[in-house]
């Protein structure tokens, strides 16, 4: 039998490399740092998002909602080049609180009308606590004389409208809400509150019905 003869450590070696052994790194502690931190942030998170739901479960929150219910528009002409309108327009505003757990601190409320996009007429509302489940009548009263700027097409617009006896009027609301829901009061928040309109002109004793119409109300815009 043949014997297996050792190979001196300093003779050549034709065999596949070995590769180095790379050391070991250490684990830093800032990485263990961000690993908890991280699993803190998404417990909280986590925290926050159940409750947010069982708060949505219990009180069940449904938008507020807004008509104006009617609308008198007496006076509406253009004068003075056709750079200055005359305006007299009266509005009944009910706002429905839906909700049988939420009340609402309306602290502030100005109605602002305009036509083509130029204002012309504000209106100021007093402020008001409205509770569950009611319904409040308002109303807004605007009449003067406001300087615009129409340009040509607009005002073939505007003449055309008169002859139909019907105006496209925009009323926003500026208001600022807060919510009560038990003993806790919300901070203050600004919806956005949009009614387009189309109201009939009243003169020389005629009169044309006005139709209820539904703002658009956006109390997310405000978070």
């Amino acid at each position: 039998m043949s014997q297996t003869q050792d190979v001196p450590i300093n003779d050549a070696y034709y065999g596949p490399s070995v590769p180095p052994q790379k050391p070991q790194r250490k684990r830093s502690r800032g990485c263990c740092v961000l690993s908890t931190f991280l699993k803190v942030i998404i417990s909280i998170i986590v925290i926050l998002g159940i409750a947010a739901l069982i708060f949505w479960l219990v009180v069940r929150p449904t938008e507020v909602k807004f008509y104006v219910v009617g609308a008198e528009l007496k006076e509406f002409n253009l004068t003075n080049g056709n750079t200055l309108i005359n305006y007299d327009l009266s509005m009944n505003i009910t706002v429905r609180n839906p909700n049988k757990r939420v009340g609402l601190y309306y602290d502030q409320l100005d109605a602002i009308a305009s036509y083509k996009g130029e204002r012309f007429g504000w209106a100021n509302m007093p402020r008001f606590y409205q509770g569950h489940k009611n319904t409040t009548d308002l109303r807004a009263d605007f009449s003067g004389q406001q300087l615009v700027l129409l340009n040509t097409f607009e005002i073939n617009q505007f003449n055309q409208d008169k002859n139909d006896r019907y105006f496209y009027i925009d009323v926003k609301l500026y208001s600022r809400i807060r919510f009560k829901i038990g003993a806790l009061k919300t901070r203050r928040v600004k919806p956005d509150i949009e009614c387009h309109l189309r109201i009939p002109l009243v003169a020389n004793g005629s009169f044309s019905m006005f139709e209820t119409t539904r703002c658009d109300v956006d109390f997310w815009s405000a978070v």
